[in-house]
Parts: C-alpha cells; structure tokens; sequence
C-alpha cells in the first residue's frame, strides 16, 4: 500500500503563506479560536507544577479537547523563575506536548517581556529605553537588542513584547522610562534600531532573534492627568505627526512583525475596538502583514475589569471579544478570558468564520517563518554558555557609560581626581542600592555607586558611606505597597550624613526616584503616576544640609522619569543624569565621577521646573511658552542638552543645495572639532521649522542627529541629510505634503536656541 502524502503544509518547500492557508483550511472552528487564545498566570493550573516543571498530567487534563494553544506567556516566571538551562528545558517540554496532543501538530509562541534586557534570571540587563535614547545612538541600541534576542530565544522565546514606541509627552506618568523619550524623530530611529536588532532580516533561519512587539499602540505616552491608562486627548493631526510616526517607520523600515494595541482612548475609542487604527490606518495605510496582540486583560476593560475600570463598550465578555475581533486583534493576552467566547460567537452570527480566518492566518504564517514546524526546541547546552555571558556584559557596559549625560559642571570640578582627595563621603538613597527599573529580570552581577567607586579606587582613597534619608522602605518595581520613609528618622539620618560630610574633601551624593516611585500602575492598589515631579521624602532637606557642609558636592541622578531639581541644581557642583544604568551601574558612574571616559549622553526628553510648567516637550507650538507670572518658563534642563569634558567646536552649516523643489533631498554639513584636551563624544542635532504654512507647525524638530567619538584635536565632518519626510506635515486638509516656501536648518548639540545655527533652505 502507497504511504499517504504528508499534507502540504508540512512541506517546507512551499511559502510560509500558502503552508499557512493549507493549514487553517484543515482547522475545525475550535482549533481556530485556540489560536487566539494565550497562556500565562494560568501556568500553574494547566502546565506546571508546584516548582515550575512541566507537568504532563496537568496538561492533559486541562488541554483535554486538545485543540492547541496560540501562546504561552512569560515561561521564564514559572516556578519562582527558572535560570537559563531550567528555562530552556522546560519550554522544551512545553512545546513538545503541544506537538504531539494536537491535531495538526501546531507548536505554540513562547513571548517574553524585554525591555531592556529578557526579564529572567541570569539574563543580561543594560539601561532603561529612556537612558539607552540619551545615548543617541541608534547602532549600539540596535547591538544590545540583538544581544537580547539571543539570549531570550536560545532559552526558547520566540516573541519579545518589546520595544515601546510610545512618544513620552507627559512626565508625571510612571511608564517614561520605558519609552525612548519626548521626540518622534529619535523614538523613530531607536524604534527601528530595536526592531532589527529582535528581528534582523526576520528570516529567523539562525534562532537567534525573535519576533518584536511595537508597543502601545497608540498615543499611550500623554494619559491625561498624566495617570496610566486614560484618555489620550489628541487631534488627528497630533496624532499622526507626534505618535503614530515610530510605528509607522518601525513597520515600514525595519519590519516590525507585531503591535501591541494600547489601553487608553482617542477621542472616545479604546484601542482594542478602535477599527480605524487597527484596520484602516494600521493594515490598509501602511500595508502591516503581522498581527495585533492585545494588552494585558484590555479585551476585558472594553466591558469591565474587577477592581480597576471599565470602558463599558461592551455589556460582557462576550461583547467585548466581538469588538476586539471585529477591530483586528488577533490574539488576547494573557489568559483565556473574552476570547474563550470566539467559537460561540460565530456560531451564533455575531462573527463571521471568514473573520477570524483573517485573524489565525497571519500567526500561523509567522510560526512557519520562524521555523517551528522543522525545528521546534532550544539548546539548554547553549542556553546556558551565552545567557550572562562576558561579552554581553561588556555591551551592558559600553552602554551604561554612553547613557550618562553630564548636566552641571560647576568650575570643572568634575572629574574627580583620585589622586589629589585623601577621603569620599558618598551618601544618598540611591548610592548603595541596585537600581535597575521597571521589568527587569534578575542578573546573574548587577553593581551600585558605591561599589564601583570602591572597586575603582581601592584603597588609594578612604571612602565614607551614609545612606542619609530614605525615598522608599524597601521595596520593589512588583510590590504594591509603596512605603515613604518616616521623617523623624530621616532627619535624624540627614544630621549623621552631613557630620559624615564635614569630614570629607568631596561628596558624591545619589539621589532621584527608584523603582517605585515611578512605575506602571497596573492596579488601583499598585500606583506609580505622581501628581509632583519633586523628589520624593526629605531628599531635598539632604541636598540642603550636604551642601551647606561646605564641601564640593557631586551629584548623581537615578530616576525613570524628569524630576524638577531646582533646589539640587542650585546647590550642588556637578550633576550626572543616568537614569537607570543597568548591571554595570557601579563601573560606569565611577567612570565617569574619575574621567575614565568622558560624558558623552544628551536628553531625551525636558527636564521641567516643576510639574506646574507641563507641558514641557520642546517642539511645542509658537504661542505655548509665552510666560509665566513669577515664574521662568523656560525648562530646567533642554532637551538634547549634555555636557562633556571635552570641548567642541561646530563650524557654519552648508547646504548641499540651498533650493530644491518639493520632490527633492539636499544635505547639511557641518565640520566638529574636539578642542579639548580629552577624548569625547558629541551629538550634533538637526532641527527644522516651516517658517510660513498653512497650519501652524512647532518652533522646531528634530529631524536628524549623529553622535561623534573625536581625539584632542581630531575634526569630523557630520553630513545629515534633508529629505521630503522631513519638510513634509499635514496641512490643512490633512494631506501630508511639503509646501513650497523658506525651512530654517537648525544645527548645534541641544533643543536651546543658543546653542543652535541656523540657515535657510528654499523649496520652490
């Protein structure tokens, strides 16, 4: 008897698309809807057991109509979490049942959160989006996720929910750091960076990158009242030209595989059943082909979510998962929940078959792309030679030292010579305290101040320590209580850190935010949006009594979000802006407080005097910072702006051609020289503004940067092109065009107008 063909889509000789379409035309209606569904909290009801292992008899019994499964979230937080082999192993065995229980053999999607680094133990974690975005580097951002693709596939990740495209215009929201700052230009080119680091040429032919995850789709970074979550009150117009460009470039450059749809509302419609954006704007308009994964538990809150809120769309779940569809989200995460009613739901006429054919296909495609189907499992040998491996680390660290920016710098008292101070006081909050941000795995080394100022100096300088006040008790990014520290005690803790100062030549001092004063507020019990940007608890009473101790005072800033430091910049000597570093915190704040390297990190984002002037975002209209009665309302700190410790000079800027037409590109050159007497790097800037038009347009925009690493004495010639896109806006009609008449080039190494040169190009 002649063996029976295999069926086509189990030949890999044919197309991704045509396996996929042979496939779900083999699909019962079940098997379909269980595409779409997702596991993750629910881990531990239907795949492992009380340590994180595999079971096979619970599997069973839960997958018992053995329909498949889309996606398995998180596997790498089963059990407590697993290290690089144990995860490895276990998405292995996971992935095997689903194999051979299921019909067709569909495996499943492995995703993983990676933010700045994959979220599991032992993996390696570099600075936070907002700190990599001050380096302006897109190359290096694109090394690092790279990097993080590898070490999150080889322990058997195939999708990243990374990286965040959103345009960060609110301040006192707690998901800033996240992002990669206030300007749609650099959240564009950090955004492709990531998406072709994950992703490389998406062909996955070496399993070593991983389907990226464009996130919150859309305009999630400026809620109002700056809380997580809530409306988005924004034209089309903003819309298009602030927060929809990232996406839209990260799709069309880089391939962006999937979207996370948002939480919040544009005029009135929640993302997850908003059609125009998901549909029209997102598949139609710029021709995405991947799918649309759903926010955690968002399908839910188009009804209404126990104990946080509701949008009140829908009457149920069920109504809820016929919107979602109908807008385009294929998938629901992150446990079954709304979608469970999919198959009901067609079969009842309220969805059409047709419909979530539609939906399935793309995703199924994406796991024949990624090579499931022929080669399924992971290497735990592998997994646990590259995970944390030096290599990597020397990434995290190159990257955490290009993402200090030097804001003050007072006299040049920095750097600090270890040479010529005999004692150290470092004192603050944040000086002994490992402080990585917001969806953070657990490195297998991870450094504070204090330890690598003692690592760097040895016993060469005689280093005191003082905690000086409390921002938090204890505490982590995950818990919900946030505990401030009790004044009386930290009074008493400020009078020993200064005493401890009096005593010293030097203070360097570590103050700013840590993972719980900035935050995602995921609960009504779990916060993380302040209604102040001033540091929290007595850290300025600290600032006040250090400084008075007469000593020179360094400072250095972790936060995940601009804090209005007046008071410290009014009285401290240096400040370094890091944000949140990484691992390699301790070894690059040293660094640079030493002059092992030269600051080299600009703003991504304003730095404002208080929460009173926001809006700060600098790409603001002309008539929007008119002034303030008592007050300066200009920002605190602009963005762009960053010291170094080397001098720079940029010449005259030149046009290549001085009038082209509307169809037509030019380029501005501009000639910087390190006058300095060390090695530096500096960022030159590109900012347009349309002097006359139709709408009005901002004072300026970032349309193009290059960081510059130059010797004493070396000279570059920076050449930034100008192009259609960047003269281009909706006009009043909502085209997208470039209008004829004069553009101001804007060039220097900050948003602020001193530090800018300017020159007219003509469009005819």
């Amino acid at each position: 008897m002649k063996p029976e063909k295999p069926p086509l889509y189990r030949d890999p000789r044919h197309s991704a698309e045509r396996r996929a379409r042979d496939l779900l035309s083999r699909m019962t209606l079940e098997e379909k809807a269980a595409q779409m569904l997702c596991i993750w909290a629910d881990k531990s009801k239907a795949l492992v057991d009380e340590r994180g292992n595999f079971d096979a008899k619970k599997a069973g019994a839960y997958f018992k109509k053995r329909t498949g499964l889309g996606q398995v979230g998180r596997p790498s937080d089963a059990g407590g979490g697993k290290n690089a082999r144990e995860m490895a192993e276990l998405t292995n065995a996971i992935q095997k049942f689903f194999i051979s229980s299921s019909r067709h053999g569909i495996p499943v999607v492995f995703h993983e959160e990676c933010l700045h680094g994959h979220a599991a133990v032992g993996a390696t974690s570099f600075p936070q989006p907002i700190g990599l975005a001050a380096t302006f580097d897109p190359s290096l951002v694109e090394r690092l996720y790279s990097m993080t693709a590898e070490e999150a596939r080889v322990r058997g990740t195939h999708q990243a929910l990374t990286p965040v495209a959103d345009v960060a215009r609110e301040p006192r929201w707690g998901r800033v750091e996240e992002t990669f700052g206030e300007d749609p230009h650099l959240v564009s080119r950090m955004a492709v960076a990531a998406v072709r680091g994950f992703q490389g040429d998406a062909s996955f032919k070496d399993k070593n990158r991983v389907i990226a995850t464009l996130k919150h789709f859309a305009a999630h970074g400026q809620p109002e009242s700056g809380t997580n979550c809530a409306p988005v009150n924004v034209s089309e117009r903003v819309l298009r030209e602030v927060f929809l460009p990232p996406f839209r470039r990260a799709i069309q450059e880089a391939g962006a595989v999937s979207v996370m749809a948002s939480y919040n509302e544009i005029d009135g419609v929640p993302s997850h059943a908003n059609a125009w954006l998901l549909q029209d704007i997102l598949r139609k308009e710029w021709g995405f082909k991947g799918y649309v994964v759903s926010d955690y538990f968002a399908i839910r809150e188009l009804h209404e979510r126990p104990e946080l809120f509701g949008n009140h769309l829908a009457e149920d779940g069920e109504q809820a998962a016929a919107l979602a569809v109908k807008a385009g989200v294929n998938i629901e995460l992150p446990d079954p929940d709304c979608y469970r009613h999919i198959a009901a739901l067609v079969r009842g006429g309220a969805l059409r078959e047709s419909t979530i054919d539609a939906l399935v296909s793309p995703m199924l495609e994406w796991k024949f792309r990624l090579g499931l189907f022929e080669d399924p499992y992971v290497d735990p040998d592998a997994a646990e030679r590259i995970v944390g491996c030096a290599a990597h680390r020397a990434l995290a660290l190159e990257a955490a030292r290009k993402t200090v920016t030097l804001l003050k710098n007072e006299n040049n008292v920095a750097p600090l010579d270890p040479r010529k101070v005999k004692t150290i006081a470092v004192i603050g909050p944040n000086a002994d305290r490992v402080l990585l941000g917001g969806y953070s795995g657990i490195p297998g080394h991870a450094s504070t101040l204090l330890e690598g100022i003692r690592d760097r100096v040895g016993n060469s300088v005689k280093i005191l320590y003082h905690e000086g006040c409390k921002i938090t008790v204890g505490g982590s990014w995950q818990q919900d209580e946030v505990r401030p520290g009790d004044p009386e005690e930290d009074r008493r803790s400020i009078a020993g850190a200064a005493r401890l100062a009096r005593k010293a030549d030097a203070v360097v001092l570590a103050v700013g935010g840590n993972e719980q004063t900035s935050r995602e507020a995921w609960m009504g019990n779990h916060l993380g949006d302040r209604a102040s940007l001033d540091m929290v608890g007595l850290q300025d009473e600290l600032v006040d009594a250090v400084a008075a101790a007469g000593k020179p005072v360094l400072a250095f800033l972790f936060n995940g979000r601009p804090l209005s430091v007046r008071n410290l910049a009014q009285k401290v000597a240096v400040i370094f802006e890091c944000w949140y570093l990484g691992q390699e915190t301790g070894p690059a704040a040293a660094g640079a407080l030493f002059g092992d390297f030269s600051p080299g990190g600009k703003l991504p984002i304003t730095i404002p005097r208080s929460a009173g002037h926001l809006p700060a975002y600098y790409n603001c209209k002309p008539a929007a910072r008119r002034g303030y009665l008592f007050d300066d309302v200009s920002p605190l700190y602009a963005f762009g702006f960053g010291l170094s410790y080397a001098k720079f000079e940029i010449t005259r800027p030149r046009l290549d051609r001085k009038t082209i037409r509307s169809d037509e590109s030019t380029a501005l050159r501009v000639d910087v020289a390190n006058t300095g007497k060390v090695r530096g790097d500096e960022v030159v800037q590109m900012y347009i503004r349309d002097r006359v038009s139709s709408v009005t347009r901002p004072v300026k925009e970032l349309k193009g940067f290059r960081r510059v690493t130059l010797e004493p004495g070396q000279k570059e010639t920076v050449v930034l092109p100008i192009t259609p896109e960047h003269l281009s806006f909706h006009d009043i009609r909502m085209k997208r065009v470039v209008e004829p008449g004069e553009f101001e080039i804007m060039v220097g190494n900050s948003s602020r107008d001193r530090d800018l040169q300017k020159i007219l190009l003509r469009v005819r």
